[in-house]
């Protein structure tokens, strides 16, 4: 519109009703699954923004979210990325949610950098910012971080992996998830912090993006440049089946040990049919969940969540080893992401 250009009282008000719209249907829009649940514009408006709306485990989350939502009085806004890494998506879902006035924005940041800059504009604004399951670099550029110890749940599958293997020297491939993002660079860290091993150790790493198809790739790969190893760590479990393909195809499936993180349902019926040997079990669901509570909270009493909150991770495999805590997959499928 031309600085020029005059309106009527009533057609300006028009107009920013329509602005508003705009960028409301902006994140509801094809592929970046958004919607909203809850009692209303009475209540307090809460966002979550994930990272894709694909993923089980960030759907998983949005359910919590709902959950905490509906029994909260909450009114519920959702968005993600169109892909894994889709920044600029999750940029665009916050200056839509700020404009629609939500109280707090729970986000599992696709790019730990990138996204601080819209962040603190969102804070700046008087809007909490709570980061579920990914921190952001530097972390304090959220209020508050809900998630996984995920240089623990590394740290587990690696002190897993060391006691299963019973003293046999360990050729490692490592399946990762992409540079730079501090959940794949945190558990991979813990995987070998608890083996016990250096980078030294690792014969063969390759990035998956955490997917199935470019895990069963990464794991062909690894095989063609040392057949002999023995152990995969890898990044979740989707990218530990695409392994177990890839293993299966080459006669090797029994004869390679397979640990993951992650503790889906999908994954931990995969470790009780002997596919994966152990996984690190999250709760996704309960991050979400006391995300919205924290937004609620801070909307009726003024009071920030703040610091870390670690939502916990159990480790799941149903041939427990000496010396490592762990529960069965009976009781991993009773609790996968809850």
């Amino acid at each position: 519109m031309s600085r020029t250009t005059r309106l009527s009282s009533s057609l300006l008000r028009a107009a920013a009703v329509t602005g508003v719209a705009a960028l409301t249907l902006t994140a509801c829009g094809s592929g970046s699954g958004s919607g909203s649940s809850g009692s209303g514009s009475g209540s307090v408006k809460v966002g979550l923004i994930t990272k894709t709306d694909t993923n089980p485990f960030f759907v998983k989350m949005k359910e919590g979210a709902e959950k905490a939502a509906k029994e909260n009085g909450a009114e519920l806004s959702t968005a993600a990325g169109k892909f894994d890494g889709d920044n600029a998506g999750q940029v665009t879902a916050i200056e839509n949610m700020v404009a629609a006035g939500v109280k707090g924005i729970l986000i599992t940041p696709s790019d730990s950098k990138a996204i601080v800059p819209a962040i603190q504009k969102a804070r700046a604004k008087g809007v909490l910012v709570i980061a579920l399951d990914t921190p952001t670099e530097p972390q304090s550029a959220v209020d508050a971080l809900f998630a996984t110890d995920n240089l623990k749940a590394g740290q587990l599958i690696g002190e897993y992996a060391k006691a299963a293997m019973k003293g046999k020297t360990a050729k490692i491939a490592a399946l990762d998830l992409a540079p730079g993002v501090s959940v794949g660079v945190q558990r991979h860290d813990g995987f070998l912090k608890g083996f016990g091993a250096t980078e030294k150790d690792v014969v063969c790493a390759q990035d998956t993006g955490g997917d199935q198809t470019k895990g069963q790739t990464a794991m062909e790969n690894c095989l063609q440049k040392s057949p002999d190893i023995n152990v995969v760590y890898t990044i979740n479990e989707p990218a530990a089946l695409g392994a177990y393909t890839a293993l299966k195809a080459k006669g090797r499936e029994k004869d390679v040990l397979i640990v993951s993180v992650d503790g889906g349902c999908t994954g931990t019926q995969a470790v009780k049919d002997g596919k994966i040997a152990a996984t690190s079990q999250q709760y996704p669901l309960k991050m979400a969940a006391e995300g919205v509570k924290a937004v609620v909270t801070y909307a009726k009493d003024g009071k920030k969540a703040s610091g870390y909150t670690d939502t916990g991770v159990t480790l799941i495999t149903d041939k427990a080893q000496a010396g490592v805590t762990s529960k069965d997959t009976a009781f991993g499928l009773e609790n996968c992401w809850g």
